[in-house]
């Protein structure tokens, strides 16, 4: 016996647009597709709900791996829980249009949820939905046959079952996703919170960092180097860096860095074009002396005391990081050490500071400082005799040619700073 399609003259009667008794807020193009379902075949199907939570449960725990393990505890609640909800959703739109309806699109978002945090893939929850709905279709379509339910009908519920399907997975999808992303970024927040224990002015207590690396999937390391960047005021459009979870990042404050265990290798490609400075490698305790000192070797870049280079490694200029470690206490050793200059005219001032220079880093004879100052020797006597005048013993002591040497590489430098300046 073939029977009546009163399903599809109720979509015939509302073409378009929700049955009568779907609710504001919750109507969706695949309930309204179920409402087509006839009624005798709802009717039916709907005392075997328990055949089909029960069968479709079994088969996803057959094809799916991630679901082969004991029915039981909050696996079972959540599975059995939402293969019900997508089940017997379906039947309610149809049979109980009047009946108080659970947020189906919560409950999926739910077990999407906990997907996530039992360690299970997106894949396999969308798996297990499909595989689902496979068992409830054979069950539809056998009974439907059965009552003589047209094929073009029973064409319909698939439709119907496929579109739920999507909708189905989609809220599901959208739980899962919203459990990732806090998951990253409460983790993104504990990292950032490490990066700034590590750095902190007040050291931390190796256990309270060590603690928190722990809940940051950070390795420990025993050295570490600080990657200090430049600002730049596009650096929040700028691509997301891949240095790997063992390198803490602070990429968006007015003094962005990195702290890294192996920069080699790994920073420059990653920059963007970014300008930085690499800091010594040193014990975790001291990242911050290594932070300061990137940054101080930043600055000098800037102010071209330092060769301008897209990545500047300090341990090559150690020295002038030192020499100007203090401009304040170099300037005023550079003032007192060079004082007996202080009358000269400005070239007389810069010829003899640069021959004394040549002769204290080479301490050579009178040609080899004339070939390097490009002079001639009767010229460098003449301004050795001078300086002897204005510096006596002070060119046999050791601790005065320290002194002096400093104060003329310290001079060099920021005349040439000053140079540069508007």
């Amino acid at each position: 016996m073939t029977i009546s399609l009163n399903g599809l003259a109720r979509q015939r009667a509302f073409p378009g647009g929700p049955s009568p008794h779907a609710t504001t807020g919750e109507y969706s193009s695949a309930l309204q597709l179920w409402s087509t379902i006839p009624n005798e075949l709802a009717e039916k199907i709907e005392p075997l709900s328990g055949i089909l939570v029960r069968d479709a449960v079994r088969e996803i725990r057959r094809a799916v791996p991630a679901y082969a393990q004991p029915l039981e505890g909050k696996f079972r609640e959540v599975l059995v829980g939402a293969v019900e909800t997508a089940i017997v959703k379906c039947f309610d739109q149809i049979t109980k249009p009047d009946a108080t309806r659970t947020d189906w699109k919560d409950v999926l978002r739910r077990s999407g949820r906990i997907e996530y945090l039992e360690g299970r893939t997106m894949d396999s929850l969308q798996t297990a939905v499909r595989v689902g709905a496979r068992v409830v279709w054979r069950h539809l379509s056998r009974h439907g046959r059965e009552l003589g339910v047209p094929n073009d009908a029973l064409f319909t519920v698939a439709d119907a079952i496929f579109a739920w399907v999507d909708e189905l997975c989609r809220a599901a999808v959208e739980g899962y996703a919203e459990a990732q992303a806090n998951a990253s970024g409460a983790l993104e927040r504990r990292r950032r919170q490490l990066l700034k224990l590590v750095l902190a002015d007040q050291p931390a207590s190796p256990r309270s960092i060590a603690d928190l690396a722990a809940t940051t999937d950070w390795p420990l390391p025993e050295l570490v180097t600080v990657v200090a960047l430049e600002y730049r005021e596009d650096q929040h459009q700028l691509p997301s860096v891949t240095l790997g979870r063992d390198v803490l990042v602070d990429l968006e404050s007015s003094t962005p860095c990195l702290v890294v265990a192996d920069p080699r290798g790994r920073v420059q490609p990653e920059l963007r074009g970014r300008r930085a400075a690499v800091g010594p490698t040193v014990p975790l305790a001291e990242a911050r002396q290594s932070l300061a000192c990137a940054r101080r070797a930043l600055g000098f870049v800037r102010r071209g005391l330092l060769p301008a280079a897209p990545l500047t490694w300090c341990d090559d200029h150690l020295a002038t990081l030192a020499l100007l470690s203090d401009e304040f206490l170099v300037g005023r050793l550079s003032e007192r050490a060079l004082a007996a200059f202080a009358g000269l005219t400005v070239k007389q001032r810069e010829r003899l500071e640069s021959t004394l220079l040549a002769w204290l880093e080479t301490r050579g004879g009178i040609g080899e400082i004339a070939s390097r100052l490009d002079v001639h020797p009767q010229t460098v006597r003449y301004r050795m005799h001078q300086l002897e005048e204005l510096l006596g013993d002070r060119l046999s002591d050791p601790q005065e040619r320290l002194t002096l040497e400093i104060a003329l590489r310290a001079r060099r430098l920021l005349d040439r700073d000053r140079d540069k300046r508007p």
